[in-house]
């Protein structure tokens, strides 16, 4: 597998980061990521200066502190404002039809762009950044929570919000930080980032949870995964709550946990611990 490359990677190299991933975040990687995975590592092993895969993965065992840069060397983080852009109505909907103090989980916050996205439909809904709304916004990856807490963004990553969000939402960058926007204070403050691994089983999420965006990340799970953190996460959602899902997500072994209300948005079943 080395194929003249830099650090030496072997089939048995890839398996074993399979496994250590899938023991450490529940995330299984197809056969066909064995580059991804080479090209991720091996900027790690060049910062720390080591000359192949499998000293990377004794280093990895050696040295708990390594943990978190693995897992966000190797999991990806692919997002953008408004993606899926027919949520956001019915997310508008929502608050709309259930006046009063509502709690939001975007369960795979990313870059921020999906939190932000919610952020700005809920200020749109209540014509204010002062709204009962509470957002939680949650990944496993420390480093991508770190950008998502600045709310820095290239210009081309807004090119499809008006010109009426673009004013009210973001400042516009000026001599170094020319052609990058910032979410304006109001917006970032209207959004609580936290890190979580949704494989763990306590989360810092209390209940309830009205709506909780979770949109492809469940297909890097396997289905026993999927089931289990499905489960926690009806547990802890209101009754009539939405669970918003990724266009390549179905849940066809889950009628006892979520119902279909539309596309890619499902109901909590009730008979679970908030259902009776």
């Amino acid at each position: 597998m080395d194929h003249g490359r830099e650090f030496s990677f072997s089939q048995q190299d890839f398996e074993n980061v399979r496994n250590i991933l899938y023991k450490k975040s529940g995330i299984r990687l197809a056969d066909s990521k064995d580059s991804m995975v080479y090209s991720r590592l091996a900027r790690r092993l060049r910062v720390l200066r080591i000359t192949s895969v499998t000293d990377y993965l004794k280093y990895l065992d050696e040295n708990n502190t390594e943990e978190q840069q693995f897992i966000n060397a190797l999991t990806t983080n692919l997002t953008s404002f408004y993606r899926e852009k027919h949520h956001f109505p019915i997310l508008q909907d929502y608050l709309v039809s259930h006046p009063g103090k509502r709690r939001i989980w975007c369960a795979a916050s990313s870059t921020g762009e999906e939190p932000y996205s919610i952020a700005m439909t809920v200020a749109e809904t209540f014509d204010s950044f002062t709204t009962p709304v509470e957002i939680i916004a949650s990944d496993i990856d420390s480093v991508v929570l770190e950008k998502a807490r600045a709310g820095i963004y290239s210009q081309d990553s807004v090119r499809d919000l008006s010109a009426e969000q673009l004013k009210r939402f973001f400042h516009r960058g000026k001599m170094s930080n020319n052609g990058f926007v910032r979410a304006v204070p109001e917006l970032r403050k209207m959004v609580n980032f936290r890190q979580i691994n949704l494989t763990h089983t306590k989360w810092d999420i209390k209940p309830q949870v009205d709506v909780l965006f979770c949109r492809n990340v469940m297909i890097y799970f396997d289905k026993e995964t999927q089931i289990k953190i499905l489960t926690q996460m009806v547990e802890l959602m209101s009754v009539d709550g939405l669970y918003i899902a990724g266009h390549s997500e179905t849940f066809a072994n889950a009628t006892h946990l979520v119902a279909p209300i539309g596309k890619t948005v499902y109901r909590p079943v009730a008979g679970g611990k908030n259902g009776l």
